[in-house]
């Protein structure tokens, strides 16, 4: 009867679990949908109460704050209800599909469309950029040091702005220059009236000029000479006048022979009141400086040389003669002078500032003697 009763026992408690594992089984699905409508209408009531809520928002639309009060929660809504767009160049500092809160602070940069003109072409680029030079780094385009760029790369950029680029190039070159000589006339004693003898070719100077050039756009602007160097100096061309004299208007006056400072002669005139001035070689007496090619040189091709050289007038002694100047001894007549004319003599001396200090002499006597130096016998 005892292991009877055991048996029965078994069999119950068998049956009772079955069932419940066959409830289970059979009611899975009513069990997990009540577990989504569940948890749905928690999330439901969460977003309900999240998006009903007053949210205190900063909108900065191009620096100018605006604090808004929205229920909404997606922030496309929130620019939406604000009538605000949002274009495809613009840079917003939140996604457009994110959620915001309260307290949130929302920057929107607006795109300006800023034209570029550069290298012959039109650019225009949509920026949120505040300075001209970042807004035309947009495009690539290169500014180098010497451009000119219009307004400023530092200027702040502005709606429907036009940016000018203008392409600034210097460019030196050198030039090649002859200069001209000029020809240069002296009277010749020893070379009849009428006829003319070249005494020294002329030849022409070179000089070289390195000119600056600026262009703008490849167009010529401006030029400028920069430096001069003179490579070859002129040689002016000496060409003789024929100035002789006939002999016989000087002939002597008298068979009067004259002793001075112990040299005898007999001289072919005597000139009575004649004025003496002084000259030398430099620039004050002759215009012409130490690197000028006549410097020194007499009308008549000789060098001068204090205590020979003197300036006449051929008119009354002729070229090439010698004087005997009371006072001042023997001197040849080499060199002639626009303001010596009649009885005028000028004195050549080396130092320019005895010339100066030389004065106007008036009341010397002239012994015209002739082409020959006379000598002590």
């Amino acid at each position: 009867m005892g292991m009877i009763q055991a048996k029965e026992t078994h069999g119950k408690r068998s049956s009772s679990m079955t069932f419940a594992m066959r409830w289970k089984h059979e009611n899975l699905r009513l069990i997990v949908l009540s577990a989504i409508i569940s948890i749905a209408m928690t999330f439901m009531f969460l977003v309900l109460l999240y998006g009903t809520a007053d949210k205190s928002v900063s909108v900065v639309v191009n620096g100018q704050e605006t604090v808004v009060k929205t229920k909404q929660w997606v922030l496309q809504r929130l620019l939406d209800e604000q009538a605000i767009t949002v274009g495809p160049y613009d840079e917003v500092s939140h996604p457009l599909n994110a959620s915001i809160k309260d307290g949130d602070r929302i920057e929107i940069k607006v795109a300006v469309p800023v034209t570029v003109r550069a290298d012959g072409k039109t650019s225009t680029v949509y920026t949120t950029e505040k300075t001209v030079q970042a807004a035309i780094g947009k495009l690539n385009i290169p500014v180098r040091d010497q451009d000119r760029v219009t307004p400023s790369l530092n200027a702040a950029v502005s709606k429907a702005m036009t940016v000018t680029v203008t392409r600034v190039d210097t460019k030196v070159s050198e030039t090649e220059r002859t200069l001209p000589f000029s020809i240069v006339k002296k009277q010749d004693p020893t070379l009849e009236k009428g006829k003319e003898k070249l005494v020294q070719t002329g030849k022409n100077g070179l000089v070289v000029e390195r000119v600056e050039k600026k262009y703008e756009n490849g167009v010529l602007v401006s030029s400028k000479l920069v430096d001069k160097v003179v490579e070859k100096h002129t040689v002016s061309q000496v060409v003789a006048i024929g100035s002789k004299k006939d002999v016989h208007t000087l002939s002597s006056t008298s068979t009067v022979s004259y002793t001075k400072s112990g040299v005898t002669f007999k001289p072919k005139k005597i000139l009575k009141n004649v004025t003496l001035t002084a000259y030398s070689a430099g620039v004050a007496s002759t215009g012409k400086d130490e690197d000028h090619p006549g410097y020194g040189i007499t009308a008549s091709g000789a060098r001068v040389q204090e205590g020979r050289t003197i300036a006449v007038d051929p008119d009354v002694i002729p070229i090439g003669w010698w004087v005997y100047i009371e006072g001042i001894g023997f001197r040849r007549a080499e060199d002639t002078g626009s303001a010596i004319n009649g009885n005028k003599i000028d004195v050549y001396f080396d130092s320019t500032s005895y010339a100066n200090k030389f004065g106007r002499k008036k009341g010397y006597t002239v012994y015209v003697l002739g082409p020959t130096k006379p000598s002590a016998s």
